[in-house]
């Protein structure tokens, strides 16, 4: 998670950034990139508390900033959502400065708008970085629709329960380094872009029905290939590339199939490996958290808790040289 001291949300401290790997079968029309949105905030002042870079290149980060004059241009899409602070933030409007910052209302900056604001008290923000290629194959995978261009309409203050309940839910409260989370997380990236196509573009398509489940032995592989790969950083590209569908059409399949989410059913699956390796083996609790997949025994520790309702050590039964 992100800590914004006195912050609106229950956020954890932040640590160094760490790119999660590319999936194993899924050609991306661009590449891992660094946003020049980042060098233009540090430019201005801003402090950048965490960042995450996920396999297709979105990235997210966390930053704050403090009574300051800002005027920029992205030269590429923004999404930011006010995280603590904001009402004391001024936006210059062609009828003039106007302010209506709070704790989860965003902005939303298409590529080349430009804006000026004046950041009168401390605000902390989180942003979202992505480039029309990711809205395009997003249009693809959901809608099988190729269009020229998605442009994006701006938005300023503005109020979606949507947008802000997948960032407060599954962004904002999540470890950004703990690898066990990146899928969740790029779960909850594609579909803030699947929602800003919906009803912040210029094609405003609704999202179409998808209906039926995976044949058996294509769920059975697909259960077997998540089993054998725990211990990597799995992404919804990751899952959809290995059933051969798009994120979108994969990730309804695979709850009419399992009745989960596949970001909740690996997250389960992770547990009860751990579990299986706490109670029948003595290896190292560290040993056993990388081999599930989480970043640190501290990791897993704190989601072994949540699930199982005990710390690890209490689960594990003691061996002869714990008894004597």
């Amino acid at each position: 998670m992100t800590n914004f001291s006195g912050s609106h949300y229950d956020l954890r401290p932040p640590k160094r950034a760490c790119p999660i790997l590319p999936p194993i079968c899924l050609k991306l029309r661009f590449a891992i990139m660094t946003y020049p949105a980042i060098e233009k905030l540090l430019h201005h002042h801003a402090e950048l508390h965490n960042s995450i870079t996920l396999a297709n290149g979105i990235q997210l980060a966390a930053w704050s900033n403090r009574q300051v004059e800002v005027d920029i241009v992205h030269d590429h899409p923004v999404l930011s959502l006010y995280v603590n602070g904001g009402r004391d933030t001024l936006y210059k409007s062609p009828q003039g400065w106007r302010h209506g910052g709070a704790p989860g209302r965003f902005c939303l900056m298409p590529a080349d708008w430009a804006s000026s604001w004046d950041i009168r008290n401390p605000l902390h923000f989180t942003h979202l970085y992505y480039t029309p290629d990711h809205l395009r194959t997003v249009a693809e995978q959901v809608w099988d629709k190729s269009p020229d261009s998605i442009t994006l309409h701006p938005r300023v203050f503005a109020d979606d329960e949507r947008i802000a309940a997948l960032f407060r839910l599954f962004l904002l409260n999540q470890d950004w380094q703990d690898p066990a989370n990146h899928l969740q997380i790029s779960t909850s990236a594609t579909l803030l872009l699947q929602h800003l196509i919906r009803h912040y573009s210029n094609v405003g398509w609704a999202p179409p029905a998808v209906r039926g489940r995976l044949d058996p032995s294509r769920l059975r592989r697909l259960c077997d290939w998540i089993e054998a790969n725990l211990d990597r950083p799995l992404t919804l590209q990751d899952l959809a590339a290995e059933a051969c569908l798009s994120e979108y059409h994969f990730s309804r399949l695979f709850k009419h199939s399992t009745g989960h989410s596949p970001q909740r059913y690996v997250m389960q699956q992770r547990l009860e490996k751990a579990r299986r390796l706490v109670s029948g083996s003595r290896l190292p609790l560290t040993d056993i958290a990388l081999q599930c997949g989480f970043a640190s025994s501290a990791h897993l520790s704190r989601r072994f808790r949540a699930h199982f309702g005990c710390a690890p050590s209490q689960m594990r039964q003691p061996g002869p040289q714990d008894m004597s």
